[in-house]
C-alpha cells in the first residue's frame, strides 16, 4: 500500500506547476537561486545562466504553458477514478517519464562541463572557466543552448523524479481498484 496516493502526488505537481508558473511570471530569478537548483546545479557540474535574471517574453510564455499544463492535469482528477486512473494517467505517466528522462539527460550530456570544448569533470579544478568561454565565443549558438543550464536540468530531473512515483503508485492503486471491482461485479452476480 503506497504511503501517497496517486491522486494526492498528481495534484500537488499540478499546484507544483501553477506555483512555478507565478514565479516564471513575476520573478523568475527566485527559481535560480533556490538551494535545489544550486546543488543539484553543481552536483551536476551545470553552468548558471542569466536568462532568469528579469521577466522576460520567454519566461512568460513558459509561465503561461505550465499553468495551463497544471490546471488541465488537476482538471483531468475530476474525472471518474476509473478514467483517469486506469486511462489517463496509466498512459500519460510513463509518456511523461520518457520524455522528462530525456531531456534531463539531453540537459546534462550536452552541457558544456560535459567535455564539449572546454574544461571537463576530468581537468584540473582550478582551471579557469574564462578560458571555456573564450573558447566557445567563436561558436555558433543553437536552439538547444537555452536548455544547457541547471534550472533546466533541475525541473527536468524532479519531474522525471515524481512521475517515475507516480507511475509505481498508479500501478499499485490500478491493480487495487480493478480488484475491487471484480469483487463487487461477483457479488452482485451471486446475489
Amino acid at each position: 500500500m503506497a504511503l501517497i496516493s496517486a491522486k494526492t502526488i498528481v495534484t500537488s505537481l499540478c499546484l507544483f506547476h501553477i506555483t512555478l508558473a507565478y514565479f516564471f511570471y513575476t520573478n523568475p530569478d527566485a527559481i535560480a537561486e533556490q538551494a535545489i537548483v544550486y546543488v543539484l546545479g553543481e552536483a551536476m557540474g551545470m553552468p548558471q545562466t542569466a536568462s532568469f535574471a528579469t521577466p522576460s517574453a520567454t519566461s512568460s510564455f513558459l509561465a503561461v504553458s505550465l499553468l495551463l499544463t497544471g490546471v488541465s492535469d488537476l482538471l483531468t482528477l475530476s474525472m471518474p477514478e476509473e478514467i483517469w486512473l486506469l486511462h489517463h494517467w496509466s498512459a500519460q505517466a510513463p509518456l511523461r517519464i520518457t520524455l522528462f528522462s530525456g531531456l534531463s539527460l539531453f540537459a546534462y550530456l550536452s552541457s558544456p562541463s560535459y567535455g564539449r570544448a572546454g574544461p571537463n569533470r576530468l581537468s584540473h579544478p582550478l582551471t579557469p572557466p574564462a578560458s571555456f568561454l573564450a573558447a566557445s565565443a567563436g561558436a555558433t549558438a543553437t536552439g538547444g543552448d537555452g536548455l544547457r543550464n541547471r534550472v533546466f536540468f533541475t525541473f527536468a530531473f524532479l519531474e522525471f523524479i515524481s512521475w517515475l512515483w507516480v507511475w509505481a503508485t498508479i500501478k499499485e492503486e490500478a491493480d487495487r481498484f480493478v480488484t475491487r471491482k471484480r469483487r463487487r461485479g461477483s457479488s452482485s452476480v451471486a446475489g
